[in-house]
């Protein structure tokens, strides 16, 4: 019964918490079961960093990503 009750706990919790912070939950669980994440997807990213750059830094940031990963520059190491 103690395994239910702290699953309930944690679900009643993460239902108040935002998308980001959800996701850093999930990531975190997956971590711990040797499950650890291999990227996020780049709107996940996007919306984790809009209250730490501002607009027009994330814009820019974006537009290289999106450019820019996955291209291999074999002359650049």
């Amino acid at each position: 019964m103690e395994n239910t009750t702290t699953i309930q706990e944690i679900v009643q919790r993460l239902e108040n918490l935002s998308p980001g912070k959800q996701r850093q939950v999930l990531d975190f669980t997956l971590e711990l079961s040797g499950e650890s994440p291999k990227g996020i997807p780049l709107q996940e990213l996007i919306e984790f960093a809009a209250g730490l750059f501002p607009p027009e830094d994330l814009e820019e940031i974006k537009q290289a990503i999106e450019e820019d990963c996955g291209q291999i520059d074999e002359s650049g190491w």
